[in-house]
């Protein structure tokens, strides 16, 4: 089966196709303009020889007084004339003949004499063209008719060899033009085929390298900034990437690690059923650590894929701030930590996400802050969208250490590694662009992470 979509053409046999007719119709104009203006010029130059020759017939016609007289020079005339000469009385009679006119061409095929003010009949017979005029004479008070036929075969032949000339220079003009434009082309696609070869050369190992948009042609600058601006998203994402699946191993080793030994030293020697108790149940908690993991990194693929379904409503956002506040209250009493709601706002976002964004900004919250400390939950309104600002008291961030805190397994101090994933401001970053929405952080004076949920997102 062939495939329903035309193979596209290439950008040179485009402009040699556009390029290459524009020429020819340019020589086509040029070369027929030159043509007219050569052939009307030369016969306009014999209708004027012709029209000096019937008045100089008229005036010889009259100065001799008898036609016939002008007989014997025709008769006289050369086998081939260029000028073919009839003299008729008033009764249509010649007096006068070039011999063979009357064979050649009949007195009736010359126009009438009131036509002598318009342009000559051209009349084609035997092969030969002849332009026929004629005009009206007096001789000895007696009017007579003066007929003269012209050979034009030399024009004739000129003509058409000069219109051959015409059409063989049209020709070879179309060819050169698309020599021309073969070549123009050619070169003028040659940086495409530079920065063709120069993004080949470019490969995971190399994604450094850049095109560098100064070293090209202006039309070509655009494109060169976008493989810049390209190259580097992919290096940042390659760099990512590969610190991600170092973390990611590193995650999915300590808990692995720990439950191996552990089995091992167990099972090293006779245990009692206590002691296989504590193994069993700190296996346990290395797999709900890991199932964890896996259900962080599963949510976050799909919110990546876009395929996280995000089921809207709009539901009053300090009734439900104050019901997650409450989960956390126990384990904040132990270490005399407030937690305190302020404000309120009508929030349009899925109440599942918005509770899991909140409990991992509340679980980060207590983790870091000391105790005694204070976490405040603030939650206002505007035209735009719903505002979420979750304050503790901990240490805050180094200011190094706020660009990246959204990334995933990425902990500001590495010593903390035990306290948590890492994935917990990760989730709420795509939490946020699953709505729409925003997160932003400040780490001075204590931590602050600001939520944004659009009233009517896109």
């Amino acid at each position: 089966m062939f495939s329903s979509r035309a193979k596209p053409r290439s950008i040179a046999s485009q402009l040699i196709l556009l390029f290459t007719p524009a020429a020819g119709l340019l020589l086509l104009i040029g070369l027929g303009a030159l043509y007219w203006i050569v052939i009307r010029h030369a016969f306009e130059e014999d209708n004027a020889v012709l029209a000096d020759k019937l008045a100089a017939l008229r005036a010889d016609l009259h100065e001799s007084a008898n036609p016939r007289a002008l007989a014997d020079e025709l008769r006289a005339a050369r086998s081939k004339p260029a000028y073919w000469i009839r003299i008729l009385d008033e009764s249509g009679a010649a007096v006068a003949e070039t011999p063979g006119m009357d064979a050649l061409v009949p007195p009736g095929a010359f126009p009438p004499v009131a036509a002598t003010n318009h342009r000559p009949r051209d009349l084609r017979t035997s092969g030969r063209l002849f332009s026929l005029a004629a005009t009206a004479g007096d001789a000895a008070g007696r009017r007579y008719t003066i007929q003269v036929a012209q050979d034009r075969s030399g024009d004739d032949q000129f003509r058409r060899e000069f219109g051959l000339v015409t059409i063989a220079m049209l020709g070879c003009g179309i060819a050169a033009s698309a020599l021309i434009a073969r070549t123009v082309a050619r070169r003028g696609l040659r940086p495409l085929a530079e920065m063709a070869a120069t993004v080949e050369g470019i490969s995971p190992a190399r994604l450094t390298e850049r095109i560098s948009s100064r070293r090209w042609p202006p039309e070509l600058q655009p494109l060169a900034s976008a493989f810049d601006a390209m190259l580097e998203r992919l290096e940042e994402s390659f760099t990512r990437l590969s610190r991600f699946s170092a973390d990611l191993a590193h995650e999915l080793r300590t808990p692995i690690a720990n439950m191996l030994g552990e089995a091992q030293v167990t099972l090293s020697r006779s245990r009692t059923a206590d002691e296989y108790r504590d193994v069993i149940e700190s296996t346990v908690a290395e797999c709900e650590r890991l199932s964890g993991i896996v259900d962080s990194l599963l949510f976050l693929a799909r919110a990546d894929a876009a395929s996280e379904q995000v089921h809207r409503q709009r539901f009053d956002g300090r009734a439900e701030l104050e019901k997650i506040a409450s989960y956390y209250w126990t384990a904040a009493d132990d270490r005399q930590i407030s937690i305190r709601c302020d404000g309120s706002a009508d929030i349009n976002a899925d109440p599942t996400l918005f509770r899991r964004a909140v409990g991992n900004l509340l679980d980060n919250a207590l983790r870091y802050t000391p105790d005694g400390g204070e976490i405040v939950i603030a939650l206002r309104a505007d035209a735009d969208a719903a505002t979420l600002e979750v304050h503790d008291t901990g240490p805050g961030i180094a200011a190094e250490h706020v660009p990246r805190v959204f990334d995933r397994f990425y902990r500001v101090d590495s010593s903390r590694s035990t306290a948590g994933s890492g994935l917990g401001l990760a989730l709420v970053k795509s939490i946020a662009e699953l709505h729409g929405g925003s997160v932003a952080l400040q780490g001075n004076g204590g931590t602050m992470v600001r939520l944004r949920f659009p009233n009517h997102p896109r």
